[in-house]
């Protein structure tokens, strides 16, 4: 594999854990009745989810063998930044259907 490929698997790899820490610390961080209010799932099963995806990208890099293992720990990490995340803001900031 050329060297070029070989960096851009490295930094999708690393960019990817980088998310998953982002997306955990902002789970542990938000109020535990938020994602009640935001009928998703309990503050400790996101937790849970962000942290086991991160650990998941960290221990298992992009391109490798155990790559099935990084796609799922990111999507579980790309779930909470897309959907969870903005819906605990809104609640939060008090959005207009609260």
């Amino acid at each position: 594999m050329p060297l070029i490929a070989q960096w851009i698997m490295l930094v999708i790899s690393w960019a990817g854990t980088l998310v998953g820490l982002v997306a955990f610390f902002h789970a542990l961080l938000q109020r535990s009745d938020a994602f009640q209010a935001a009928d998703r799932k309990t503050k400790p099963i996101w937790l849970a989810i962000t942290g086991a995806g991160t650990v998941a990208m960290g221990l298992f890099g992009f391109g490798g063998a155990g790559t099935i293992f990084w796609l799922a720990g990111i999507v579980a990490v790309l779930v909470y930044m897309v959907d969870v995340r903005p819906k605990l803001i809104e609640v939060q900031r008090g959005g207009k259907n609260w």
